[in-house]
This record gives structure tokens, sequence and C-alpha cells, in this order.
């Protein structure tokens, strides 16, 4: 049996209500007060139909047009039986969409108890959509990782590496070339959709640490376009000293690397470091392969081609 998941970030009614602009149609402030953790929706049609499983913890409630449609079917001693199911101290809210109407049984009973219902006039799969998208990056799984995240040609590239690697003058010489710096140093980062985003801590948001000269501020050395607040990690490049008995990419057909960050594998690059090898172009280079690669064309399956070719050639004129 798979282990119970265990939840540690809630989300409040109140933020719910506030960010999406609902309208209040029962209960008042302090039921706001209500928290979710599950970063998840309920249709409930069992529950109206009379199935009810007791679970901990509960969804949010969303009633749309078929909900609606069949509560006009219930008896009046069906809805009295069955709406003290959804409107318990364990389900976070109810959200009704398309401005449908409160049944007034149902507000009675949210009534008597604080519960709070609110309406939209969204439509259910647009409401639904935005919701859990909401949730799910409010209760994103987070972490703080060493490296420096920048955006090189739109992707998001964590260099990593052992202190003293050159990450900072590595991510310098990237933003004097235009890319654009997201954190430097320490990277905050979240799973949110089976990505990983990451973003600076805030206190050294902006700053870049470089031997010898110390903190900088790039948005006031390069501008505001040379940094951004956030960005997905597609790849991380790690900085390595070079060593003559290590072995390194040379084709690049081997066995993928991946860094797990946060349960999610992202593609790596290993890069040694030496003197005269400019990293700039290095860094700049592997991300236009990895584009390509994303794009479907291989330069190791292009230079197997050719050798192919070559061979065939070279054997019928023997």
């Amino acid at each position: 049996m798979a282990d119970k998941k265990v939840y540690t970030k809630k989300v409040t009614v109140r933020e719910i209500v506030d960010f999406f602009k609902f309208e209040r149609l029962t209960g008042d402030d302090k039921s706001l007060d209500r928290w979710t953790v599950v970063p998840d929706i309920n249709r409930p049609g069992f529950e109206l139909c009379g199935f009810y499983k007791r679970s901990d913890p509960r969804r949010i409630i969303v009633i749309g047009n078929k909900e609606s449609e069949f509560i006009r079917t219930m008896t009046e001693e069906e809805q009295r039986t069955r709406f003290p199911m959804i409107t318990d101290g364990l389900t976070p809210m109810i959200i009704i969409t398309r401005n449908n109407e409160l049944p007034p049984i149902l507000k009675e009973i949210a009534d008597s108890q604080d519960f709070p219902i609110v309406r939209t006039n969204m439509e259910t799969y647009r409401l639904v959509t935005d919701l859990i998208t909401f949730l799910d990056e409010k209760m994103a799984d987070e972490d703080t990782i060493s490296g420096t995240l920048m955006s090189v040609y739109g992707k998001g590239v964590l260099i990593s590496g052992e202190s003293g690697m050159g990450k900072s003058e590595t991510a310098l010489e990237l933003i004097r070339d235009g890319q654009v710096l997201v954190s430097d140093d320490r990277v905050d980062v979240e799973h949110v959709h089976n990505k990983i985003f990451g973003y600076a801590p805030e206190i050294i948001k902006g700053l870049l640490e470089i031997r010898g000269i110390g903190i900088i501020d790039v948005e006031k050395m390069f501008g505001a376009s040379a940094m951004a607040n956030r960005s997905e990690v597609n790849m991380v490049i790690e900085l390595v000293k070079y060593s003559a008995a290590d072995e390194y990419n040379r084709i690049g057909d081997e066995t993928t690397h991946y860094t797990r960050i946060l349960d999610v594998l992202i593609p790596t690059i290993v890069l040694p470091v030496s003197p005269g090898r400019n990293m700039r172009i290095l860094v700049e280079s592997a991300v236009t392969n990895f584009i390509l690669q994303e794009a479907g064309y291989s330069s190791s399956q292009e230079i197997k081609r050719r050798f192919r070719e070559y061979a065939g050639k070279e054997g019928g004129n023997v």
C-alpha cells in the first residue's frame, strides 16, 4: 500500500475568495478562516446521490450546471439528509459556478453551521482549472538548493558545482551577453505541475557575488531586463574541475545524466573547467544544443549517419 500523502501547507478560504473575487452567499467573516490542504476539487455527484465516505482531509466542493440540475430533482427530505454531508466541519467551502441559484435548503443548512458558500459567473471547467492551478502553486513542495539560476535563450539553467568553480563569474559573463539572472548562490525551488521553478530568496534578490569585487547589483549595473523573478528549471549544468584522468562526454550519445530536485529528474550536463575555457560560450552552446535536441535534432546521430555513409562509400571502392 502506498504511503499516505502528508500535507504540510494550507490555503484559507479567505485567500481563495479574495483572489477570485467570489460572491459570498453564506457564512460570516470568521467562516473564511477555514482552510484546505488538498490542491484538488470535488464534484459531489456521489454525495448528492447518498453515497458518502468520510475522509480526511476533504476537498473544496464545486457545484456546476449538472449538480444544480440534479439538486432540482431531489426531494426536500433528500436535501435535508444529504446537504449536511457536504457542509460539515471537514469540507472547506462550496463554490457555485455559472451564477446558478443557491438552493434554499442548502442555504438554510449552511447558515445554521456558519459554512461558507460562494458563487461565480465562471464556467465550471475554467473555474476548476484556475482553482487547481492556484492551489497547486500555493501548496507546492519547496526547498533551497545551492547554485546559480539563469535564463539562457529562454531556458532555465541551474549552474551548479563546488565552491570556486566560477559559477558567479560565468553568470556575470552570461549577463553581459544578454542572458538573464534569476538567483545567485542560493535558489529557492518549488514543485508545481511536475515541473521545478526557481526564484531568489528575497535577501539576495538581484545580487551577484564576485570574488575580488564583492557584491554587485545586477539591475543597477545592467538594467531591469537583466533580472527575472522566476524561471522553470529546464536543465542543470554542473561545473567540475578538469582532470586528464577523467572521461567526459565527447560525442553526446552517452546516457543522459539527471539531477533529482524535489523528486523531479532534470537533464544534467557536466562541463569541465580549466584555464582558457570560455565557460560563457560553453554554457550558451550547451543550451542551444539542448534546444535542438528538444526539437528532435541530434548532433551525435548526425555524425553517426555521416560515418555510415562514409563507410558505405569506402566499402564500395574496395
